[in-house]
């Protein structure tokens, strides 16, 4: 084993060692601290009189397992669209994957249509936004040559489908109004626990089609011609990647609302910190990565909920918009 390989298992373990142990941590915090032995029940031998196990089971880990989910799929989605295009700023939620997740949601909570009503109806209109956001973003970069103007369309993209939602939200019930932002805030406290497999399913689908696309994705690093030439189908992987973005980001976006800066941060910092370009190896950072940046914001919102009630679009928009400002000042 070489010194790079050998390198990556042991940040990946170290990384792995800490999300576990800062998962654990996150579950003992709440109202009331909690012991170890009451997580473990919780889980795995629930018994509804007694009120720690229940706290466990209802609040706590599904909050903290949503967190690991959420953080893993967004950091993923946001390292196919960086490869995708080729800019280190793109992301699901700069190129308005995000954006397009929110209008469908506005749609069906707060129209007259309200054609998805139910849980899942709202899973299947975030997803549907997301992929046509991501199809129209596609189709744009067929004909846009510079990847600045693509990201500029697509941020434009975002404004767009941001005024229909003013405009919706202008005539909407005022309860239905008032669900809508309390989802746009972003929270992990919307997931039940007999949700948490329906999460699951579909974020282990799109993480697993993502690893079907390692080679292509390091084929693709070289250029479209390039890859074509070493056999790659590109229209075929780019409508793969489109899939998967749209997947991982529609079903965290439905589940949590939009939450800003993770699919776009924790990819460059991954890059930074592997040092290599293989998607085998910044896949599996970005899912460690990701949930880890999840987890520590819950931690810090659990932290101080004594003091105030902070939503977590707020704390991973403090934490990313520096970042990205430096990421911008060193590339560009």
């Amino acid at each position: 084993m070489n010194t790079l390989n050998r390198n990556y298992w042991r940040t990946s373990a170290m990384l792995f060692v800490l999300l576990i142990s800062l998962v654990l941590f996150d579950l003992t915090l709440g109202s009331f601290s909690i012991g170890f032995s009451d997580i473990f029940n919780g889980i795995f031998n629930y018994d509804s009189s007694s009120t720690a196990e229940l706290t466990v089971r209802v609040f706590r880990f599904p909050r903290v397992i949503t967190a690991v989910l959420a953080g893993g799929a967004l950091s993923i989605a946001g390292l196919l669209m960086q490869t995708l295009f080729q800019n280190p700023l793109a992301g699901p939620y700069v190129l308005g994957i995000n954006s397009g997740s929110s209008l469908l949601v506005a749609i069906s909570t707060m129209s007259s249509f309200y054609v998805f009503g139910s849980d899942l109806g709202i899973v299947a209109a975030a997803m549907i936004g997301a992929f046509g956001a991501g199809l129209f973003i596609l189709f744009c970069s067929i004909y846009v040559k510079s990847k600045v103007s693509l990201l500029l369309i697509g941020i434009m993209f975002g404004s767009f489908a941001g005024a229909l939602v003013s405009v919706i939200q202008a005539y909407a019930d005022p309860n239905n109004l008032k669900t809508f932002m309390l989802w746009s805030f972003g929270s992990l406290q919307g997931v039940e626990f007999n949700q948490l497999g329906i999460l699951t399913i579909v974020v282990v689908f799109g993480a697993l089609l993502s690893v079907v696309l390692v080679k292509p994705l390091n084929l693709l690093l070289l250029g479209d011609k390039s890859a074509a030439l070493l056999g790659v189908n590109v229209k075929t992987i780019r409508f793969l990647i489109i899939c998967a973005t749209a997947i991982l980001t529609g079903v965290v976006t439905a589940f949590c609302g939009p939450i800003a800066f993770v699919g776009l941060v924790v990819p460059n910092m991954v890059k930074m910190i592997y040092k290599t370009t293989n998607h085998y190896h910044l896949l599996i950072g970005s899912l460690l990565g990701g949930a880890l940046l999840i987890v520590i914001c819950d931690i810090t919102m659990q932290l101080i909920a004594p003091f105030m009630n902070l939503p977590l679009n707020a704390l991973t928009a403090l934490v990313g918009a520096p970042v990205v400002m430096w990421i911008i000042m060193k590339k560009f």
